[in-house]
């Protein structure tokens, strides 16, 4: 009797499991059913899931760096690390170097455990359909708490798009969602976090558009916006409504302000260059005394901790000194040693090894900057009388589309915080000649020159992982035209005559030898007897394509080799011709590729356009 009393409630909760698994099994498949491959509001309702999703996960990183700031450091929960208000020099040297340590260690074991790169949702949307790793994510943004609770000079924008998208691309994995539409609601989950993040759905949206997704269609304005609404709402429900940054007066802009705001763009895309190589610099230092990169934080917390000494203000992501700077009259001096401070903190801080973003260290220097220069002008030119706000605000969006490069994000950001179109308008004129200055100086954004460090030719993130799924071996055809090497003229000739083909390729002991361009072997002019010369010395050595080989390399392939036809081979060590394929037909291929896709993403589901009608 004990036994079968012990048994009954295993067995209970046996029946209660597979129920549930079933009823699991059941519901996935009713969610990954056409109704949301197809119908338009369907899909507009996991866009919203995922902006809810991704808010709730800006929250609680938000909430988790506040904590170890408040325990690090001594600080109110309401207030800014950034504002400078640690009581304790000595806290300011111990915590970051202590916290390095730690984060050294964290980075060890995960590495050990996970020894690969971490896709983010630029890279994932360029190259992988959108399929990023929801537990690399998580360990991303860990190392990203950690990193800004102990006071490095570095931003959560990056953690917060980073599990917003995860998020996101793990839902779609588990809905077996199409790969357009997998990649439309990773730039739903991006475009929620950082509207939640600065309380500004606009501003998340065209984030989206600009860096996740790499073009605005009327497609994806629906399921962008309607996460960018819900992140933003589900924050303001626990955070309020308020935006991140306030401006309490009205901006004063005169003609000749918008001729410096010109020029304010060209010096900051000059710092935003110096930022980006700045980390780049770092991270060189570092490999050159061949540090071992689990000790880098702790040792790169060092000169972050001695410049926070005189501006501590540089200690976290900035948003704290930028509300400094917008509403306290700062030194002109001082003002101009914070941003080097800043720039140096930052490059430190993120070449060492931190985890975390620029997006609001570009903003904190932006806004300095800004309100550096205009203070230098008045100082120079007296009768001047310029308005330092609204340069800070200039600057804050000229840096941050230098270095980020959404330079649409950045202009409405400004107009979603100050609601102030006059402001908007200067914004604009700096924005675009930093956009168009970086492109032309630099030619990347702090991402896309992370991804060439890398060796990845990624310069957005549209979609070329498609050209690696178009094989060689779908393409090719299965009769090449081979001949032995020993196979004498006249019989080559006989073989294939003129005009039959332009070449063949030749083999020698079953392997390729190269190929044989029948004009030659037909030309008037081949010397010897062709009953008896052999075609070897005919042969040219040709490159060759692998049935794993993608159209991206196989159409590179055809334009160094010059040649209209490759052979296909088995692998680089055996060299058994299996096929050939020609580059007027890879090249078709590609073509229709290409405009099957610009269709689709270009508004294949017209936002106006009725949904499918489900099937019967």
């Amino acid at each position: 009797m004990p036994h079968a009393s012990a048994a009954a409630p295993i067995g209970f909760f046996a029946t209660r499991r597979r129920w549930l698994e079933l009823r699991w099994k059941l519901l996935q498949r009713a969610l990954s059913h056409s109704a949301l491959r197809d119908d338009e509001l369907a899909f507009l309702g996991l866009a919203a899931l995922v902006g809810v999703l991704a808010s709730l996960s800006v929250v609680l990183l938000r909430l988790a760096v506040t904590t170890i700031h408040t325990l690090a450091f001594g600080i109110p929960t309401d207030q800014h690390l950034s504002v400078g208000g640690v009581q304790d020099w000595r806290l300011v040297l111990i915590v970051p170097v202590v916290g390095g340590v730690v984060i050294g260690g964290v980075a060890w074991a995960l590495r050990r455990w996970r020894p690969h790169d971490i896709v983010d949702a630029i890279e994932a949307n360029a190259l992988y359909g959108g399929r990023m790793s929801l537990l690399d994510s998580l360990n991303l943004a860990l190392q990203s708490i950690l990193s800004s609770g102990v006071g490095a000079s570095v931003g959560l924008e990056a953690a917060y798009t980073q599990v917003g998208s995860g998020l996101a691309s793990r839902l779609a994995g588990i809905l077996k969602l199409r790969r357009d539409d997998r990649r439309m609601l990773v730039g739903c989950g991006a475009a929620a976090a950082i509207a939640a993040a600065f309380n500004a759905p606009l501003t998340g949206a065209f984030y989206a558009f600009e860096l996740i997704l790499g073009s605005y269609t009327l497609s994806g304005l629906a399921p962008v916006t309607i996460a960018a609404l819900t992140g933003t709402f589900t924050a303001r429900w626990v955070f309020g409504a308020d935006p991140v940054f306030t401006v309490s007066q009205a901006v004063r802009i005169g003609g000749w302000d918008y001729a410096a705001f010109l020029a304010l763009g060209l010096l900051s895309a000059g710092l935003g260059i110096v930022v980006m190589r700045g980390v780049t610099a770092t991270e060189g230092w570092f490999r050159r005394w061949s540090i071992p990169f689990w000790l880098r934080p702790g040792i790169g917390a060092i000169p972050v901790g001695l410049i926070a000494l005189v501006w501590p203000q540089v200690l976290g992501s900035g948003h704290g000194g930028i509300e400094l700077d917008l509403h306290i009259a700062l030194t002109l001096p001082f003002m101009i040693g914070l941003v080097l401070a800043k720039i140096a903190a930052s490059a430190i801080s993120i070449g060492a090894g931190f985890r975390g973003g620029l997006f609001s260290s570009a903003l904190f220097i932006g806004s300095l900057m800004g309100g550096a220069l205009a203070m230098l002008i008045d100082r120079v030119i007296p009768s001047a009388v310029l308005d330092p706000l609204a340069y800070s605000l200039v600057g804050m969006g000229t840096v941050g589309a230098a270095i980020v490069g959404a330079p649409t994000a950045m202009i409405l950001l400004v107009l979603e915080t100050t609601g102030d179109f006059s402001a908007t308008v200067g914004v604009m004129v700096g924005v675009v000649a930093a956009s168009v200055a970086v492109r032309h100086w630099f030619g990347y954004s702090f991402a896309t020159w992370r991804f060439h460090l890398r060796g990845l030719k990624i310069r957005s993130p549209e979609d070329i992982g498609w050209f690696d799924e178009i094989k060689v071996g779908r393409l090719m055809r299965g009769d090449p035209k081979t001949v032995p090497v020993e196979i004498t003229v006249a019989a080559l000739r006989r073989a294939y005559p003129l005009g039959s083909t332009k070449q063949v390729f030749a083999i020698e002991d079953g392997k390729l030898a190269g190929l044989i361009d029948l004009s030659e072997v037909h030309g008037p002019d081949l010397e010897g007897d062709p009953a008896v010369q052999t075609a070897q010395g005919l042969v040219h050595k040709a490159p060759f394509l692998l049935p794993g080989d993608g159209v991206r390399q196989a159409l590179a392939r055809f334009s160094e080799a010059r040649l209209e036809a490759l052979p296909v081979v088995d692998d680089p060590d055996g060299l058994q011709v299996i096929g050939y394929l020609t580059e007027a037909y890879a090249l078709r291929r590609y073509t229709q590729e290409l405009e099957r896709r610009r269709s689709e993403g270009g508004g294949g589901s017209n936002l106006f356009a009725g949904s499918v009608p489900p099937k019967t």
